[in-house]
């Protein structure tokens, strides 16, 4: 029992843990703003150019079947909201994405600096290779 909870101690602690953690909650408050934008700001804006439909209400009743007392409804237009809060995220997610791979790759291709020597670095190099020059003969 003690092996099992090091190796999860040990995979709790590591970067990568962590790094998921903190993308899910970042995730969850960003997917909260994008739905507050369609919801709130794209659908009402697109149903005043499409003559003041409200996306919320739009549903299609289903045929009753089997005396059902209440009608079914389904929800179009909250599945046009969820569709167009998924593109948006996608859309988002996309441009991090090719961002991070476009700085990745730029990393990748500048040539590592050689370090600048100073004076000082020179001169002790210079008596190292003296000193090692005499342990020789």
């Amino acid at each position: 029992m003690r092996k099992y909870i090091g190796e999860f101690k040990a995979f709790a602690i590591k970067g990568n843990f962590i790094d998921l953690a903190v993308g899910v909650i970042i995730g969850a408050a960003f997917s909260k703003i994008v739905s507050s934008v369609v919801n709130d700001i794209i659908m009402p804006f697109a149903g005043m150019l499409l003559g003041g439909i409200n996306f919320k209400s739009w549903t299609i009743e289903l045929p009753r079947f089997f005396n059902q007392p209440e009608p079914i409804n389904m929800n179009l237009g909250v599945f046009i909201n969820t569709v167009i809060e998924f593109l948006i995220i996608a859309f988002t997610v996309f441009l991090i994405v090719k961002a991070i791979n476009r700085f990745k790759r730029n990393q990748e291709e500048k040539p590592a600096e050689p370090p600048v020597t100073t004076n000082q670095e020179k001169l002790l190099s210079e008596i190292r290779d003296i000193l090692q020059e005499q342990r020789d003969r």
